[in-house]
């Protein structure tokens, strides 16, 4: 069946539908891993997008459903050159393409993603209209394109109540981040006994993965918890996670990081987490001109001078500008466009990053912050 992705500039691309044939209209987003699909489509900070992977076949190793980052996809839609139906993969339970039917994802593929990924990047992220519909005329889907906003995506992909995961549950055992790594072994219980408090603004299975095999017990909170009831059940340690959508739109979160803040507990932040930190301390955010999404990104620490690969995933960033030195202080840039990517907290213990250090897949060269998180809870090194 043909598909057309209609994008609010009037360019048009026609290709083969995938998934859904229902119509979605989106903000189209691209990224540039050469693997990790799966991961791409039920990470909870996609939750608004339709992505476009700028690897040309995806599919090839099927679903694995131990690499799912939540329980369910959150992408709107799934933008492709080439689609494998005939997944090789000994892990492999099922096909991409009867995975995205089976959740009303939409699709297309078989069209120029080079073409698509280079107007993004020169003319900006931009809404599109998925579709398999022939319109005649343009004007009325894009002017419905235009007036599309990524609203309340973090308390839709939020947990609805609270749970706790211990180190010898199922889901800390999963297919992890790092039980490849030898290296860290002697690392993997540093923080036994300590209790983290995790604040889901649309938290992946690696973050929860990342500090249970360290010996972390983590307490999962949905996003709209009050600080009072975190902070009444006195955490070793609370982690802000990843998520979706604009910060600035969070306003009732903000207020209660705020109160998290003011606290002496020992405080990690990743990506939106990082954002909303900034953001309650006084900082300001904007958006990227296309965003940076896949796992190639290079982050130099200021203050060693060491640079990192990093996996990334945001549109938003935290503008150095507008920071109080006396408050926080950057401590991670972009290499490639100098933006900032993570601040130390003059004073607390608290430290934010914007990209990802529970990558998987992806570079594991910054899981160390893990570690400097447990160190300060006052875990052993």
């Amino acid at each position: 069946m043909k598909a057309f992705l209609i994008l609010e500039d009037g360019t048009v691309f026609c290709g083969s539908s995938i998934g859904s044939g229902r119509e979605v209209i989106s903000e189209i987003v691209f990224n540039t891993s050469m693997t990790g699909y799966l991961e791409v489509l039920t990470d909870p900070s996609y939750a608004g997008q339709a992505v476009v992977m700028t690897y040309p076949l995806i599919g090839n190793y099927g679903i694995c459903k131990e690499d799912m980052e939540s329980e369910r996809p959150w992408t709107d839609g799934f933008i492709v050159r080439e689609l494998s139906r005939m997944p090789s993969n000994f892990r492999s339970g099922d096909t991409i393409q009867h995975f995205l039917e089976k959740y009303d994802i939409p699709g297309i593929s078989g069209i120029d993603t080079r073409a698509l990924t280079k107007i993004l990047r020169e003319k900006g992220t931009m809404n599109g209209m998925i579709t398999t519909h022939v319109y005649e005329d343009y004007a009325k889907p894009i002017a419905r394109m235009k007036n599309y906003r990524v609203a309340g995506v973090v308390k839709a992909v939020s947990c609805r109540e609270k749970y706790v995961v211990e180190p010898s549950d199922p889901e800390a055992s999963a297919v992890s981040v790092y039980t490849a790594r030898k290296t860290d072994a002697i690392k993997r219980h540093a923080g036994e006994g300590k209790r983290v408090a995790l604040l889901d603004l649309g938290a992946k299975r690696n973050i929860i993965r990342a500090l249970t095999e360290r010996g972390c017990q983590v307490t999962v909170y949905p996003c709209y918890t009050p600080a009072k009831e975190i902070l009444a059940e006195k955490p070793d340690g609370i982690m802000l996670s990843n998520g979706p959508g604009d910060p600035k739109e969070n306003k009732e979160i903000i207020d209660e990081i705020g109160k998290l803040y003011q606290s002496e507990i020992p405080i990690f932040a990743i990506c939106l987490g990082h954002q909303l930190m900034a953001l309650a301390a006084g900082a300001d955010t904007y958006k990227l001109k296309y965003g940076h999404r896949g796992g190639n990104h290079p982050v130099k620490d200021l203050n060693t001078g060491r640079v990192y690969i990093s996996s990334q995933n945001h549109g938003y960033a935290v503008d150095p500008e507008s920071l109080n030195p006396q408050v926080a202080v950057p401590a991670f840039v972009n290499v490639n466009d100098n933006t900032n990517e993570g601040l130390r907290y003059v004073g607390k213990n608290i430290f934010t990053v914007q990209f990802h250090p529970e990558a998987c897949p992806g570079p594991q060269d910054s899981g160390y912050l893990f570690d400097r998180f447990i160190e300060m809870m006052g875990g052993k090194e």
